[in-house]
C-alpha cells in the first residue's frame, strides 16, 4: 500500500488515486516507511572533499551501457519528481528549462544544508531509511538513518589478481575491497591481516563486526555478485586454514582453492552476525558494469546458507527482490530467517509488472516482504547505476535525487 503512495507522489499518476477508496488512501499516505536499502550521501560542504563513503564497490567512474528504460533520465515520468521536490513548472526537459531545475535544487541543498538527506525523506514519507554505507557521516544522524557496513572485503584476504584479470569491472570491484580491509584492518591497528585464519578471525573479522554493531549498525550488507557467484557452500575449516596460511604472505591462490577460504569466512561473519543481531543483506539483482553475471546472482544458489543449522539465528534479506528470479524468491521464503526487499524494483518495473512481483510473495509468505527504494540520495555526481539505484535517484543534472 505504501507503495501505491510512493508512486503517487512520484509519478504523480492521478488516474491511479482515483481508484483507492479515499479512506484506505488516508491510511496509505499517513503510513510512514522503512526504506529496508539506499545509498544516502552525507552532507558536504562546500569547498569539502566529496562523499567517498556511500558504496563499498562504487561505479562512478566505470564505462557500461545505459540502464533499464524506466530509470533513464529520457523518461518523462523524471518530471513529476522534479516538480515533487523542487517545484519543476514544466512539462518538458528542454534544456533552458534544466538549468532552472539544477538551480532550485541547490537553492534547497544550500537551505535545507545537512538537513536536505532528512527533508527529502519526509517529502517520500519515510521514516527511517537503511544507509547501505562503508562509514555515516554528517545528516546520517540514527535514528532517522540506520547504518548497514560491508562484509565483502572480509572474505578476500589475500591475492586477488585472478579475479582482477577477468575484466575491468573485476579489477575495480575487487582494487575497492583491498581498500576497504585495509582501512579495516588501520581501524584495528593492523598493518597486514594476521599470520593464521584463526587469529584473523579472532583479531580481525569479530572485532570489525563489533565496533560496527557499538557504532550502530543493524545489518551487514555483501555485494559479493559483483566479485563472484552466491553458491557460498560450506568448507572445512583445516582446508581453509592451509590455503590461508599458504597464500597469506605471497602467491596467487587457485580460483577453487580461495573460494573455500571465502565460503568459510562468509558462513564464519554470518555466524557472527547472528551473535549480535545483525542481518545479512545481498545484492540480487543486475548490477552496474558491462561484464556482471546474472546467473551468478541468482539467490537459489544461496540454499546451502539458508538451509544450514548454524546460521539459523541470522536473518537474510535478498535484496532488490532477486529480480528476474522473482517467482524463486517467493519459494525461498518458506526458509525460517529469509526475507525479501524490492528496493530499485519499483523504480526499473512499471507498476504492472511490480504488482504481478508482489503478488506472487503476498500470496505465499506476506510479513516476508520489506519495502526499499535502493535511493543514492543527497548530492554527488553520477555517471552510472550501481544497482541501477543511481540512474533512477539522479536529476536532469546528473544528481543523486
Amino acid at each position: 500500500m505504501k507503495v501505491a503512495a510512493l508512486l503517487l507522489l512520484v509519478v504523480g499518476w492521478s488516474p491511479l488515486a482515483a481508484q483507492v477508496d479515499p479512506m484506505l488512501a488516508g491510511v496509505i499516505e499517513a503510513t510512514k516507511a522503512i526504506d529496508n536499502h539506499a545509498h544516502p550521501l552525507k552532507y558536504v560542504a562546500e569547498g569539502q572533499p566529496r562523499d567517498e563513503d556511500y558504496d563499498q564497490l562504487p561505479c562512478d567512474t566505470m564505462e557500461q551501457g545505459p540502464g533499464p528504460g524506466r530509470t533513464r533520465i529520457e523518461n518523462p515520468e523524471w518530471i513529476g519528481v522534479w516538480r515533487a521536490l523542487y517545484g519543476y513548472k514544466y512539462k518538458d526537459a528542454a534544456p533552458e528549462h534544466i538549468k532552472e531545475l539544477v538551480a532550485a535544487k541547490e537553492r534547497v541543498k544550500r537551505a535545507q544544508g545537512a538537513n536536505y538527506a532528512a527533508w527529502v525523506l519526509d517529502k517520500m514519507g519515510i521514516e527511517t531509511m537503511f544507509a547501505n554505507r562503508v562509514a555515516m557521516g554528517p545528516g546520517l544522524a540514527a535514528p532517522r538513518f540506520r547504518w548497514v557496513p560491508f562484509g565483502d572485503a572480509l572474505i578476500l584476504p589475500l591475492n586477488n589478481d585472478g579475479g582482477k584479470r577477468k575484466n575491468s569491472d573485476y579489477k575495480w570491484f575487487y582494487e575497492h575491497a583491498e581498500k576497504l580491509l585495509k582501512r579495516y584492518l588501520a581501524d584495528l591497528h593492523l598493518d597486514a591481516a594476521p599470520g593464521s585464519l584463526a587469529e584473523y578471525l579472532a583479531k580481525v573479522v569479530t572485532p570489525t563486526l563489533e565496533r560496527q554493531k557499538r557504532e550502530g549498525a543493524v545489518a551487514l550488507k555483501f555485494e559479493a555478485a559483483y566479485l563472484r557467484p552466491l553458491d557460498f557452500e560450506p568448507a572445512a575449516e583445516a582446508e581453509a586454514a592451509r590455503v590461508y596460511g599458504q597464500y597469506l604472505r605471497g602467491g596467487e591462490p587457485p580460483e577453487a582453492e580461495y573460494r573455500t577460504l571465502q565460503n568459510f569466512l562468509f558462513y564464519s561473519i554470518a555466524r557472527e552476525a547472528g551473535r549480535l543481531g545483525l542481518a545479512i543483506h545481498f545484492h540480487s539483482m543486475p548490477g552496474c558494469g558491462d561484464y556482471f553475471m546474472q546467473r551468478g546472482a541468482n539467490p537459489l544458489l544461496m540454499e546451502a546458507v539458508f538451509n544450514d543449522s548454524s546460521l539459523r539465528k541470522t536473518n537474510f534479506v535478498i535484496v532488490h527482490g532477486g529480480w528476474p528470479y522473482t517467482k524463486e524468491v517467493a519459494g525461498l521464503f518458506q526458509h525460517p530467517n529469509v526475507y525479501a526487499d524490492f528496493s530499485f524494483a519499483d523504480a526499473a518495473l512499471y507498476p504492472r509488472a511490480l504488482a504481478e512481483m508482489l503478488r506472487d510473495w503476498l500470496e505465499w509468505y506476506p510479513e516476508k516482504i520489506l519495502f526499499g527504494t535502493g535511493t543514492r540520495l543527497g548530492g554527488g555526481r553520477v555517471a552510472c547505476g550501481k544497482h541501477g539505484a543511481e540512474g533512477a535517484g539522479r536529476g536532469a543534472d546528473g544528481h543523486g535525487q
